[in-house]
């Protein structure tokens, strides 16, 4: 496989002018039914992605030929159910691998819409789930809709690291930049590992060492971060070096969804509807974490009194870390994903906060690029909004396992959630009211 790649990427590198097209049929064939198991396409794509961002395609060509392919191939996947039902079984690949199309068959009957979100980034399942959805006759407009959200999301998951690697890879960083982003990277893997490992063997404490292990980070981050200068430098060059107007509209849009009183309403919204569900516990854990994380991140900012960036024509005056958007989205999206994951098994129990931090980590990557916080800041933010998140889940869990919420109750939130951020980001768009400090 990998003198496969190698193979691609040479070409490509000699013929730059495909190298579009390339990140358009790598992303079709991921997504596509049958030849999404057989294709490495993951690391291909990121293969692929990284030689886009060494300086050859712009990131927000990469990011939508990857996402256009994507969605065809699911566009495909779910006609070719949609037509051939049953019948299907008898394609060549799955006459032979039964499994295939068993073990979609089974995540699709049991938890419907939300199987083609989360099982977008579990790989056996993504190419066969549109398939099955098409076979079980699922209404086209209801599929179309959340493939297109799972496409974005699972876009930006695959094909941003690979550019970003490329991109920065080809830039002159600052001398120490490597070393200091390995600190950073070792910290965060630290913690997946702690995290996946934990949850996976049902330990009671599981809870708890994560919390633990978020607060050492923390603090490290807090402790840290002057020696971190290389990092932060580098990280803002690379994101700078890309502004461009046709990608200022779009961001803005997200960094409005951080905003203060974007996340505010979210958040009340969602205290609100869990309280009059009589969903008492679950009401507990979601202000705890978000009123908490509110809390804790002003505190803090005043505490340690850092200056922002001086790359606004007028800098901000307020301090800096940790990041309000940062920590306000994290709190609010993990708080959803963990209230998803009730419930269910543990590896789509991780699948649901993967889920979270997308949109969490696209508000972050918002504020660097707009150049009112330090890439430590939404990194601080982050590990805060984690930190609080843990520790509410353990103190609601103390006695008793949290349940899932009933299915009525998440037609409450989730339009009500989508309603308020799509009603505010939308507005302060058209009227110019994005506040960056926060």
């Amino acid at each position: 496989m990998s003198s496969w790649i190698d193979s691609i990427t040479s070409w490509l590198s000699a013929n730059p002018s495909w190298l579009g097209a390339a990140v358009f049929l790598v992303s079709f064939l991921e997504c596509m039914a049958i030849a999404g198991i057989i294709v490495p396409g993951t690391v291909a794509l990121f293969a692929i992605a990284a030689l886009a961002g060494s300086g050859i395609l712009p990131l927000s060509q990469a990011l939508l030929l990857g996402f256009l392919g994507g969605l065809l191939g699911d566009f495909i996947s779910y006609f070719l159910g949609r037509r051939f039902h049953q019948n299907i079984r008898r394609l060549p690949g799955l006459r032979q691998h039964p499994e295939w199309i068993a073990g979609a068959e089974t995540y699709f009957q049991r938890y419907g819409i939300a199987s083609l979100l989360v099982g977008r980034f579990i790989g056996p399942l993504r190419p066969m789930l549109p398939m099955v959805a098409g076979m079980f006759d699922m209404p086209f407009v209801r599929f179309a809709v959340v493939s297109v959200v799972a496409a974005a999301g699972w876009t930006v998951a695959y094909i941003l690291p690979g550019w970003a690697t490329g991109a920065a890879i080809r830039l002159p960083l600052p001398e120490g930049f490597w070393p200091e982003a390995a600190v950073v990277g070792a910290g965060l893997a630290l913690l997946l590992g702690v995290g996946i490992q934990a949850s996976a063997r049902g330990k009671h404490y599981a809870t708890k060492l994560i919390a633990l292990t978020c607060l050492i980070l923390l603090t490290a981050v807090f402790l840290g971060w002057p020696y971190l200068a290389q990092l932060d430098q580098g990280v803002m060059t690379l994101v700078q070096e890309h502004r461009s107007e046709a990608a200022e509209t779009f961001v803005v849009l997200v960094t409005g969804l951080g905003d203060f009183r974007t996340q505010f309403c979210a958040a009340g919204a969602l205290l609100i509807l869990l309280v009059l569900a009589r969903q008492w516990r679950h009401a507990i854990f979601a202000c705890s974490t978000t009123l908490g994380t509110a809390i804790l991140n002003q505190t803090m900012k005043h505490t340690f009194a850092r200056a922002r960036p001086e790359i606004l024509a007028e800098p901000l005056t307020t301090f800096s870390m940790p990041s309000g958007h940062s920590s306000a989205s994290f709190a609010l999206f993990m708080t959803l994903a963990v209230l998803a994951g009730r419930g269910q098994p543990v590896r789509l129990r991780l699948t649901w906060l993967a889920l979270g931090v997308i949109p969490a980590a696209s508000i972050c990557v918002s504020r660097v690029y707009l150049g009112v916080h330090w890439p430590t800041d939404v990194l601080a933010g982050m590990l805060l909004a984690f930190f609080t998140c843990a520790t509410s889940l353990a103190f609601v869990q103390n006695k008793q396992s949290l349940p899932a919420l009933p299915l009525r109750v998440w037609w409450m939130i989730l339009p009500a959630i989508v309603l308020i951020l799509g009603g505010f980001a939308a507005h302060s768009l058209t009227h110019g009211l994005v506040r960056y400090e926060y």
